[in-house]
């Protein structure tokens, strides 16, 4: 058969929360209906079932093992439940079950980062093959598809990198005649290596998968459903009256992602942007209530746009005399990190004295954690080192702040009663940040939020 070029065509993403049970997942199912324009659809696993398969692949006890294998058999089978017969599924969804107990087994004598991406991926697995059969109970012709035929990524097990040329390829010859002929449904996160063994794409994977589709097809929209409906001016859990954004920039949206907003990872732009694709975020609890599009420009962009929060934090400072009029401290102290694999985030110098954070953006450990004894050991033959932990980084984003008067009275003008450990402002056009003590981090917000978006 003929390949035929579609028009360009929606992707939609769906996190976890939008396919956390079968109710989920009928509004998920009502929104791709509503939009003939999609044709394919990534989803994340369900709600807690991707934690519940991380704990069992750090080789847990046998009874911890047991109790986590319920808790994920009953997460699917209460979406099963709802569906009317389908032995085959449940066949399906069983065997995968079994394939679980066995890896979790198996990483109780032996763990490891290849077995860890084969187990975690049985919850993109099992949530695509239940939404199939929600949309064809829904009358729509639906097919499953594995990503991980076109999804060929290096074999960095757990941060693995996709192989974009060799995707685009794939996506042609196998995915694009698929779009022609169904709805096609497929699993975010994932991937394969040169030898086929799974692997997984690291923090926002799904976000990031739904992306790489969108630009290998060459689609008109990236659609991201979530939880909440789009992007805000800060986090509503510490300002309830934060307001949503309703279109703002890539560069803004990666700003306020790299500094601690959920909504979306950095890496999830990447495709977009290199292909210039709107990236659209709306809540699948109330499709109608509308949502954020981020795109390449907007017009008439605001000096402050958002407020981004990043917790537990850790302040790095060394002192050394011999930084004085001296040459090659900072080259040395940089070496020192590098060769620990600990990427600087926020940097300010004095004469004698060097204050820095650890970026642990894209990673789950924590700047603290990255704080090994053989890196403070090698610090101190350089150096005195003081550590301060527990503190929180408050980025303000905007756009040409460095080039704006008034910028200091409209934000320190009413932080007069906190303490703030470290400032950067001027490296970039679009942040300020500030390192504050963890305990006062929601009243700056607050603070801040009231006085700058009233």
């Amino acid at each position: 058969m003929a390949e035929i070029e579609l028009p360009s065509p929606i992707v939609a993403k769906f996190g976890g929360t939008s396919v956390a049970d079968f109710e989920a997942m009928n509004r998920s199912a009502a929104i791709v209906l509503s939009n003939p324009d999609v044709r394919l659809v990534v989803l994340s696993a369900s709600a807690g079932v991707t934690n519940l398969l991380v704990t069992l692949a750090e080789g847990k006890e046998p009874e911890h093992r047991a109790f986590h294998l319920d808790e994920i058999r009953r997460i699917q089978y209460a979406i099963l439940d709802g569906l009317n017969d389908v032995p085959v599924i449940r066949e399906e969804i069983d065997r995968m079950l079994d394939n679980i107990a066995m890896l979790s087994e198996a990483a109780g004598l032996a763990t490891s980062h290849a077995l860890t991406d084969e187990l975690v991926s049985h919850g993109e697995l099992m949530s695509t093959l239940l939404f199939v059969e929600v949309l064809r109970q829904h009358q729509v012709e639906a097919q499953w598809f594995d990503i991980r035929k076109v999804m060929r990524t290096n074999d960095h097990f757990g941060h693995a990198e996709p192989e974009i040329t060799t995707l685009k390829e794939l996506t042609h010859h196998l995915l694009l005649p698929r779009l022609n002929e169904a709805l096609v449904i497929t699993q975010g996160f994932i991937g394969s290596e040169a030898k086929g063994r799974t692997t997984t794409l690291g923090r926002g994977g799904s976000d990031y998968t739904a992306a790489l589709l969108g630009e290998a097809l060459n689609a008109k929209r990236i659609d991201i459903w979530t939880d909440v409906p789009g992007i805000y001016t800060t986090d509503p859990r510490v300002v309830p009256n934060a307001k949503r954004i309703d279109e703002i920039s890539f560069e803004e949206a990666a700003e306020m992602a790299t500094f601690g907003a959920k909504i979306l990872h950095p890496a999830t732009l990447l495709p977009a942007v290199r292909s210039d694709i709107p990236v659209f975020v709306g809540s699948s609890k109330d499709s109608l209530a509308g949502g954020t599009l981020v795109c390449n420009k907007t017009t008439n962009p605001p000096l402050f746009r958002a407020i981004a929060l990043r917790r537990r934090q850790t302040l790095l400072t060394l002192h050394s005399l011999n930084m004085l009029q001296a040459r090659g401290f900072l080259a040395e102290v940089f070496n020192i990190l590098a060769r620990h694999a600990i990427s600087v985030d926020l940097i300010t110098t004095s004469e004698v004295s060097v204050a820095l954070t650890m970026d642990t953006t894209g990673s789950t450990s924590t700047s603290a954690s990255l704080l090994t004894t053989s890196l403070l050991t090698e610090l101190s033959s350089l150096c005195r080192v003081e550590v301060e932990e527990n503190l929180a980084l408050i980025a303000l984003i905007g756009n040409k702040l460095s080039q704006a008067c008034g910028v200091g009275k409209d934000v320190f003008g009413v932080l007069d009663s906190f303490n703030i450990r470290l400032i950067c402002y001027g490296a970039s056009s679009h942040n300020l940040c500030l390192l504050v003590p963890g305990a006062d981090a929601e009243q700056v917000v607050k603070t801040l939020h009231g006085n700058l978006f009233g």
